[in-house]
């Protein structure tokens, strides 16, 4: 049984210039292979189709939109770590969340890395959603949304790439 409990509804949304404000990322870890450390990304399956998907959600008034991200990955993915850097914003149109504030259902997405330390045994969308982790190509190759396949190459990557030739460290990489 899970504690925890998923939100719901859209009384809390937050909306700007006709769009609904989503935060949501690309949850992140390595993996040892004979050529080195490779990045994994976790990826969840849709609840309303076919295609996997990053975890996301709707912004809600009462919290900033990095706790909103972190709180889509526990919620959707059952995972839980470091909320990293910004990755941009994306912009798509929902088929599913037309609203009096959103008639066309526009949405403007902001996207973060999430290095994982921890995946949780229990989460709230466990019934309705599986999680499955993938390399950057195979992540690309199952990704549902041309948006989100955008920001897992000119978000993620270039990020990602980044960082290590700058030799950075990743939060808590050993």
């Amino acid at each position: 049984m899970c504690d925890l409990v998923a939100r719901t509804g859209r009384l809390q949304q937050r909306y700007e210039d006709g769009s609904r404000l989503v935060a949501g990322c690309i949850p992140f870890r390595y993996l040892n292979s004979e050529s080195g450390k490779v990045v994994h990304v976790l990826m969840i399956s849709s609840s309303s189709g076919p295609g996997l998907l990053f975890p996301k959600g709707g912004w809600e008034n009462d919290e900033t939109v990095r706790e909103a991200a972190v709180r889509e990955a526990v919620e959707e993915a059952g995972v839980r770590g470091i909320l990293m850097d910004f990755l941009g914003d994306y912009e798509f149109k929902s088929k599913t969340h037309q609203d009096e504030c959103s008639p066309e259902g526009l949405c403007k997405a902001a996207m973060y890395a999430l290095y994982v330390k921890e995946e949780l045994e229990t989460w709230p969308e466990q019934k309705t959603r599986t999680r499955t982790w993938l390399t950057i190509e195979e992540a690309v190759e199952n990704c549902r949304h041309a948006w989100m396949k955008n920001a897992l190459v000119e978000g993620f990557c270039k990020w990602h790439k980044e960082k290590m030739s700058k030799g950075e460290e990743i939060a808590g990489y050993d």
